[in-house]
């Protein structure tokens, strides 16, 4: 004969409480007043006929009972969220949230979504550009791309590639009155920094590797974007110090040009990673961004 399952409610008031031994956490994590938990407890020992906590002074203790039941309440809760997201995923399967930073949206990702239409135009593209953190575990993002160490906690990584820091600019300003065919000729135009990045991604850093201590670093224009940078340069305003793969399209196009020897690009210690969480991971659409990324950076290397 089956039995009858006591109210999902007590069942989940019980099993927060358990976990954090504290009425008052759990009714935070439920959003509920600790009085609401500690009813649903008594609720369920009451149609179960068995005590589940040690009610202590200033403490809570589970009982036998209360301690062999946790585990298995835990593991049933993680497969009901589990099949819930399943069911979720179906609802929006269409649209595909992606978290990138706006630079790295506008110079590598959108040229290239043209790409991904074609091989899966069920899917829609929603490009949410920024650089704050998000929390794809918890579904502020279906997948996120982000530069850094890739020491990443509680997500699925996946690298994507590193960069070699280079210096960059349009065709006329390298040939122009004031040619640009050694570092040193650098004293001659503007340096277009990127602010954010690193020190070893500085303009100051790069002169020191080429020997060059009589050129001012400071000096020049300033942009919190890369793609800002990038566009400053396109213009003829001044040489870019920026990321090889960001820029290879340009450089492909000829719309920029590396006036210095390959030997002069420094490779930079960080790299950009694509982030999923464990359960967005197995969603159809998710995995197939994820594929068509990985034969994309691997495929399409756009190097120069």
């Amino acid at each position: 004969m089956t039995s009858t399952l006591p109210p999902l409610n007590a069942l989940r008031a019980f099993e927060a409480a358990a976990r954090h031994l504290s009425f008052k956490m759990a009714a935070d994590e439920l959003h509920v007043t600790p009085a609401a938990i500690s009813h649903h407890v008594k609720t369920l020992e009451a149609t179960l006929g068995v005590q589940l906590f040690h009610r202590l002074t200033r403490a809570l203790r589970l009982t036998e009972a209360g301690q062999a039941a946790l585990p298995a309440l835990t593991a049933g809760f993680d497969r009901l969220r589990d099949a819930a997201d399943q069911m979720r995923a179906y609802g929006d399967r269409g649209l595909l949230t992606l978290s990138v930073s706006p630079s790295f949206a506008s110079l590598w990702l959108v040229p290239r979504l043209d790409r991904f239409h074609a091989c899966h135009p069920e899917i829609e593209i929603r490009i949410d550009g920024t650089d704050r953190l998000v929390d794809v575990a918890r579904g502020e993002a279906d997948v996120a791309i982000r530069y850094g160490s890739g020491d990443y906690k509680g997500v699925v990584v996946d690298r994507l590639f590193g960069q070699r820091n280079t210096p960059v600019c349009s065709p006329m300003l390298a040939s122009g009155d004031a040619p640009l065919k050694h570092p040193g000729d650098l004293r001659h135009h503007n340096l277009i920094h990127v602010e954010w990045k690193d020190a070893e991604a500085s303009w100051r850093m790069w002169l020191l590797a080429a020997g060059l201590r009589d050129i001012d670093p400071t000096r020049g224009l300033r942009f919190t974007q890369e793609s800002m940078a990038v566009q400053a340069a396109l213009e003829g305003q001044g040489v870019a110090l920026v990321g090889d793969r960001l820029v290879a399209d340009h450089v492909a196009a000829g719309r920029l040009v590396c006036p210095f020897a390959s030997e002069l690009r420094t490779p930079l210690t960080f790299s950009y990673y694509l982030l999923t969480s464990q359960r967005s991971s197995l969603q159809p659409k998710v995995a197939a961004f994820r594929n068509w990324l990985m034969k994309e950076v691997g495929h399409r290397a756009g190097t120069f």
